[in-house]
């Protein structure tokens, strides 16, 4: 690892430590016996909607520069898209993909295995066996698969074979990486269980890595060599895009603002992949308050909801709506600024013990579909 991406894990580990301090609680404090590694210093009302009912990781010494304070401010380093891939943000459709006959938007899993079966069951997208049953439908994970719960690995594999499985069958699964997802590659672990730590100690550093190993406890290190870039995991993060646009509906896990749009949407999900796969420093808007994965403009409380700079956001990629997760809604999926926006993390996963709830979009037609109520015994 050269020291330049070497000084860039250094720098994103601190500024993604003092971002998540302030923006990953989710409304929900942290309780300490959640997380074994130690911590860094560091609108209008909703729209009624048509209801179907079927720690930080220690760096080798090295000197950490000061972030740049367009990445802590919320400006992109470079605002002139496409300058670092060579292609002009208003071409690149490489985030762009065709309306399906149904499309299915899941949020947030956190490390709950039986929570993504349900809500993929609910999807229509699996059997009791875990089989892709669901042909030609599109399924979209707005992110934030890990953390919080005991089943990371195997909700990470679970949704990469899927992926596989229904590309086959011509369907899709568009798994997004989150905020969790960018914290764990930076070394961020403050909101891994025990458990979570013990899937991965079969996982070996590889030479020259750039974290400082000895400083970790052994079960520790593991988790650490598989989600550092180039690790295994952080590789098969890599593959995933962080936004994608599937017919008119734009999926991210915290939201698109049209400063996003003009750096890049294409360009953003390519420096992220860099970044994650070991070849690049990580790109300022994976540190940025206000960037994608990090921003809950769209996903607060609805008074404080920007719809004006939604509606900016949708009109320069010509959408008709967004849907994100990040944030937990008390009372299931719903959406603001008339429709514009869905949120759709219901804290489905046992931490937070919300409901089983998937957007459902079918041409024009959007509903919610809710899991029903178990029977009494």
């Amino acid at each position: 690892m050269s020291g330049r991406l070497r000084r860039g894990y250094a720098a994103v580990r601190c500024v993604v430590a003092c971002v998540a301090t302030f923006a990953c609680h989710d409304s929900v404090p942290e309780p300490a016996s959640r997380s074994v590694a130690t911590p860094s210093s560091v609108a209008p009302a909703p729209s009624t909607l048509a209801v179907t009912t079927p720690g930080a990781v220690p760096v080798a010494a090295s000197s950490v520069p000061t972030p740049s304070t367009s990445a802590v401010n919320g400006a992109p380093p470079n605002p002139t898209p496409g300058a670092a891939s060579g292609v002009a943000a208003s071409s690149d459709g490489s985030f762009r993909f065709p309306a399906p006959a149904e499309l299915v938007a899941i949020g947030d899993i956190h490390g709950d295995l039986a929570a993504a079966r349900r809500a993929l069951k609910l999807a229509g997208a699996i059997d009791d066996a875990d089989r892709w049953i669901g042909k030609k439908l599109v399924v979209v994970q707005t992110g934030d698969e890990i953390d919080r719960g005991d089943d990371d690995r195997a909700v990470l594999e679970l949704f990469r074979r899927l992926a596989d499985d229904a590309a086959k069958a011509g369907g899709a699964v568009h798994a997004l990486n989150g905020n969790h997802e960018a914290m764990n590659v930076a070394g961020d672990f403050r909101y891994v269980t025990a458990a979570g730590f013990r899937q991965f100690v079969d996982q070996k550093p590889n030479a020259g890595e750039h974290v400082d190993f000895d400083s970790l406890a052994p079960e520790q290190r593991g988790r650490a060599a598989a989600f550092s870039p180039g690790g295994s995991t952080a590789l098969l993060l890599s593959e995933r895009d962080t936004v994608v646009v599937v017919g008119d509906s734009v999926f991210v896990h915290g939201g698109v603002t049209a400063a996003h749009v003009r750096y890049g949407l294409g360009r953003f999900n390519r420096e992220v992949k860099r970044w994650m796969h070991g070849d690049d420093p990580p790109p300022a808007l994976v540190t940025d308050p206000e960037g994608p994965v990090w921003t809950r403009r769209y996903s607060d409380d609805h008074a404080t909801v920007d719809c004006d700079g939604l509606r900016a956001a949708l009109a320069l990629l010509h959408a008709k709506r967004m849907v994100v997760g990040h944030t937990p809604q008390p009372k299931g999926i719903d959406s603001a600024c008339d429709e514009l926006v869905y949120r759709v993390d219901t804290g489905l996963s046992r931490y937070y013990g919300g409901p089983t709830e998937v957007l459902v979009i079918a041409g024009d037609r959007v509903t919610i579909r809710r899991e029903p109520p178990a029977s009494p015994p």
